[in-house]
């Protein structure tokens, strides 16, 4: 008994890793593509070097906030973490954003790149993707 109930909190505890065609599939699925004027290869692009498709990814900053899920969305300005001081612009606990339901998370993405810095709001997508062929990121996916 023992056993089987270790083994259900592992279960549970790990997190949902998409493959990059089926994240960009999902995406899509939930009107990612074009989004706010952002192509389906720049939100896969951003994904990947925020939290390599990982839905359960965080992230400790020296400022004190923390980045969660997916997206990598910051608890100073865009959820709850009960923690750090926050604006909560996307009226979320943060713990929202590290379910295998994504989307919340895609929901609060979509907030975030209205915002005036739009997805230039994500320091990833600047450093990796920002000005870039990203092409390859949806490659061979059908999207």
């Amino acid at each position: 008994m023992r056993c089987l109930v270790f083994l259900l909190l592992v279960a549970l505890a790990s997190a949902k890793v998409f493959q990059r065609c089926e994240w960009a599939r999902t995406l899509k699925n939930n009107g990612m593509d074009g989004y706010h004027g952002y192509s389906l290869a720049n939100w896969v692009c951003l994904s990947k070097w925020e939290s390599s498709y990982n839905t359960r990814a965080i992230n400790h900053n020296n400022d004190g906030s923390t980045d969660y899920g997916i997206f990598q969305i910051n608890s100073r300005w865009w959820c709850d973490d009960g923690i750090t001081p926050s604006s909560n612009a996307c009226n979320i606990k943060c713990s929202e954003l590290l379910t295998d339901d994504v989307t919340v998370a895609i929901n609060c993405a979509k907030r975030v790149v209205r915002d005036p810095n739009g997805i230039g709001a994500w320091v990833a997508w600047r450093h990796h993707c920002q000005n870039r062929d990203l092409s390859s990121y949806v490659s061979g996916c059908g999207v």
